[in-house]
């Protein structure tokens, strides 16, 4: 019997991110039992062992619905029926203060599962590597992700939308349609779970994925989320080369002071690109939530140096102000 294309469309998005993988080590699949995390988990581990790899299915509970322990055990019994070689639960504790609950609890989130990526770390010389983490991201989610960072204003990193790979983590699914982690689920029998939260207009991403791209692809033609994706990639290596020149310029003018402050001369000599990139890094660096971070808090701190005329400071998310004193720039606590 043929293989279906929706099945074969994510197994071919894991089989190239297995790819680099030696024989023997344990690859991480976050889970959270929906149709893009269950269809990623078959898929790997049909692939992984193949190749030799150890499958490990992880599930976070967020603890905010009720039920959610009854849910995640369900979870952990789905896994090991698919054939992960080892699975694992861990809840967290969600503090939505100054981020909201979806930006808490997707740092939450990460934060475990980098401990469980540091858990299943492998030897290599004298230094462990951590384990790979396999994200369920579709190419859905991609064009969510740059439609909401252009209406926040986000700038040249909302174009490029979420990274294939970062630190420990891959998403091998962003060439994937939901609608394909879907199929590919019904096709091979696999039961999935609709989160409500992904019903709920309270959350602006639901807002996007119901209203925002329905109508555009009704008044623009089929095709949007498809389009704003490739856009993503053919942005992306463009603003990470800006992003690792400003990591290492905020890092080169951060040394050796001990509240992180800037020095306003060194900064005028930068292009603005890097500049606005180090101002905001300085400004995460104090605390700042990403999620609320947008471009208009960049360049009022920008305009401390480019427009100085006594302004005292300039509020920022997180209850922080940046100031200009002594000729730097510094982030505090308001």
């Amino acid at each position: 019997m043929a293989l279906h294309p929706a099945v074969a469309a994510v197994r071919r998005g894991v089989r190239a991110a297995l790819a680099p993988l030696p024989p023997g080590v344990p690859v991480v699949v976050a889970c959270s039992g929906g149709a893009d995390s269950l269809a990623l988990l078959a898929a790997t581990v049909f692939e992984g062992h193949k190749a030799g790899l150890r499958v490990v299915g992880a599930v976070v509970d967020h603890g905010l619905q009720e039920g959610s322990v009854d849910h995640t055990a369900r979870v952990v019994d789905q896994m090991a029926g698919l054939g992960a070689d080892e699975t694992l639960s861990a809840r967290v504790q969600v503090d939505p203060a100054g981020l909201g609950v979806e930006a808490a609890a997707r740092r939450a989130r990460y934060a475990v599962l980098e401990q469980v990526a540091a858990h299943f770390a492998t030897a290599d010389g004298p230094t462990p590597v951590p384990a790979t983490v396999l994200l369920g991201h579709t190419r859905d989610d991609q064009a969510e992700t740059v439609l909401l960072g252009l209406a926040r204003g986000s700038g040249g990193r909302s174009l490029a939308g979420m990274r294939r790979a970062f630190g420990p983590f891959v998403r091998p699914l962003l060439d994937v349609t939901r609608d394909d982690t879907v199929t590919a689920c019904q096709v091979e029998g696999i039961p999935f779970w609709d989160d409500p939260h992904n019903a709920d207009p309270g959350y602006a991403r639901v807002r996007v994925r119901r209203t925002v791209l329905p109508v555009l692809e009704e008044q623009l033609g089929p095709g949007v989320a498809a389009t704003l994706a490739r856009t993503a990639d053919q942005v992306r290596h463009d603003v990470d080369h800006l992003d690792d020149l400003a990591e290492a310029r905020h890092a080169a003018l951060a040394a050796n002071t001990p509240d992180g402050s800037l020095p306003v001369a060194a900064l005028l000599e930068d292009h603005p690109a890097i500049r606005h990139r180090v101002l905001r890094l300085a400004a995460l660096a104090a605390g700042a939530p990403a999620s609320e971070l947008f471009s208009e808090h960049v360049l009022a701190v920008d305009a401390l140096l480019t427009d100085w005329h006594g302004q005292k400071w300039v509020d920022l998310p997180g209850h922080l102000r940046a100031r200009r004193v002594d000729g730097r720039i510094v982030v505090v606590h308001a």
